[in-house]
């Protein structure tokens, strides 16, 4: 076969990937999203709450911005494939980051950004290099990473370290009209994600290694690079959440992304998004949805009250429940 007929075959294998395995819809999600509310709404009326007040929202929206962000960059690697563990850990590394370079001082704000960034996105290029040129399973390389870390943190910091400035608190509290300004940036990282999967060769490309890396490679697709690229916006997610948090408690935490749960919770998130972990399918409007979803069940948890131990009995059945049913869709469908 000649070298253009090779080329239109490759190109043609991965058209027919890119049909097969983008068009997923986050319908069911939001239908689930959509009884949650329902139910939560007439329990909290019960209790003599409005749920529907404009603080009960706005409280719900802003504590969904720290695993929302994150969730959308965990949506990336998950899609392709491989997962990330060292989330939590890279969320506490960069508020220590933040608040040590900021020092306090407003006109520090522009080096603290990009400091933490660029830490956000050198973590998630050692992931990606170590999980595709070192040929390491992505759990436990980005497990690995996360000790690493872990034991940096733990050796430095016992606490509260460094300040972030006034000024910078504007992420964490400021607002436009009604809306919070975090709000803002967690629509439109969850916007940014949505089209490079949907609109860009690389996001194409992503859902080709996710479905079947042998395939993709065979097709043309460079998949170390492509799977090395999802894993550096990972790490870019997980840094902006980190200076989201920062900006709030005004100090860099060691313990801030790991109590927070960031690793699991956004994988949870991402599944019960409908995003398969095998990678290949789901999204990241999903995602958000599932981000949601947990957001309302805690809102519905501290209405009633549940004991914190419950709590995450019941967010585990739901979890699981969620998963098995979305099993049962892709096997009936298959």
């Amino acid at each position: 076969m000649s070298a253009p007929a090779q080329t239109g075959s490759r190109a043609g294998t991965l058209r027919r990937l890119r049909r097969s395995l983008v068009g997923s819809s986050a319908g069911p999600i939001f239908a689930a999203l959509a009884l949650v509310v329902i139910v939560s709404a007439l329990i909290s009326a019960g209790q003599g709450e409005n749920f529907f007040s404009g603080s009960n929202l706005r409280d719900m929206l802003v504590r969904s911005v720290a695993l929302g962000i994150v969730a959308a960059g965990q949506t990336l690697v998950i899609v392709g494939g491989s997962l990330d563990l060292s989330v939590a850990y890279l969320i506490s590394v960069s508020t220590i980051v933040a608040a040590t370079v900021m020092g306090g001082q407003a006109g520090a704000i522009p080096l603290g950004v990009g400091a933490v960034l660029a830490v956000g996105a050198g973590v998630g290029l050692i992931n990606g290099l170590i999980i595709t040129k070192l040929r390491v399973n992505a759990f436990i390389a980005t497990l690995g990473t996360a000790l690493i870390m872990r034991g940096a943190l733990d050796a430095n910091f016992e606490g509260a370290s460094g300040e972030v400035p006034r000024e910078f608190g504007f992420l964490g509290y400021g607002s436009v009209g009604p809306v919070p300004i975090s709000v803002i940036v967690l629509l439109a990282v969850v916007a940014v994600v949505w089209f490079l999967l949907r609109s860009t060769r690389f996001g194409h490309r992503l859902y080709a290694v996710g479905g079947d890396e042998e395939t993709a490679r065979l097709s043309g697709v460079r998949t170390h690079r492509t799977l090395i690229g999802a894993h550096v916006l990972c790490g870019l997610g997980a840094a902006i959440t980190g200076l989201f948090i920062a900006s709030r408690l005004r100090a860099g935490d060691p313990l801030v992304g790991p109590n927070g749960g960031y690793d699991l919770e956004s994988i949870a998130a991402v599944v019960v998004g409908g995003t398969a972990l095998a990678g290949g399918s789901g999204g990241v409007i999903g995602t958000f949805g599932g981000v949601l979803i947990l957001a309302v069940l805690d809102n519905l948890f501290n209405t009633l009250e549940v004991n914190a131990f419950l709590k995450d009995v019941l967010r585990g059945v739901i979890i699981i429940a969620a998963v098995a049913l979305y099993a049962l869709r892709r096997r009936g469908k298959a």
